[in-house]
């Protein structure tokens, strides 16, 4: 049965973030709040708690993973980002967007599309997302909590926690945040393309025709 911190929305106590990062680093599988919706996420170094997320969300190797990172310099490190790349993800972040880019070879083959090589990136803006990243000192592998049939996200900590207190380790109680996942961005090619309208506004961003 997981486990439940219920946390302040804006000021998270620091003793259960550091709890939570014991349990991330341990391997465990938590489900959190972040700026769009709640996500499910583990430990970028751990298999098996990977592998547990394709089976929460039902989906294939083909699915795209995020590295959820506290900031932009976290991104570089597994990503390769050139500087039209740079200016966008910088006016756009911390957001509510996912950007799709090369993968670097410091980033796991596994964490990689197994046919792209690409990996989805995000700065989220939450409290509690932040307060976990900055506790952990490195990026959280992730992916948006939505269960196999379903066309929303779940939203609701204990509704989370009726559903998945048998799949997850840790439900992490930070308050409603939305059911509109982020919007997705391929900056793999020349062009970004638009791969999902969410959350994040495209005014501003030209997308290839």
């Amino acid at each position: 049965m997981s486990q439940f911190f219920t946390l302040h929305r804006t000021h998270p106590e620091i003793r259960l973030i550091k709890r939570a990062v014991e349990i991330v680093r341990k391997g465990g599988l938590i489900a959190y709040p972040t700026d769009s919706c709640y996500a499910l996420g583990c430990h970028i170094g751990d298999k098996g708690a990977m592998e547990r997320i394709r089976r929460v969300r039902g989906v294939d190797e083909r699915h795209h993973f995020t590295l959820v990172c506290r900031d932009l310099s976290d991104i570089g490190t597994f990503a390769k980002v050139n500087n039209a790349q740079y200016r966008l993800l910088k006016a756009h972040t911390p957001g509510t967007y996912t950007f799709i880019l090369d993968a670097t070879r410091e980033l796991p083959r596994r964490l990689a599309h197994p046919k792209r090589a690409t990996v989805g990136v995000r700065v989220p803006e939450h409290p509690v997302t932040h307060a976990l990243l900055t506790e952990l000192n490195e990026p959280l592998l992730s992916s948006t909590l939505m269960l196999p049939g379903e066309e929303n996200p779940l939203n609701d900590a204990e509704a989370i926690r009726a559903r998945l207190e048998h799949e997850v380790d840790l439900i992490l109680d930070g308050g409603a945040c939305g059911i509109e996942p982020t919007t997705v961005i391929d900056l793999s090619g020349p062009e970004p393309i638009l791969v999902r309208k969410g959350k994040g506004d495209i005014a501003s961003i030209v997308f290839a025709d």
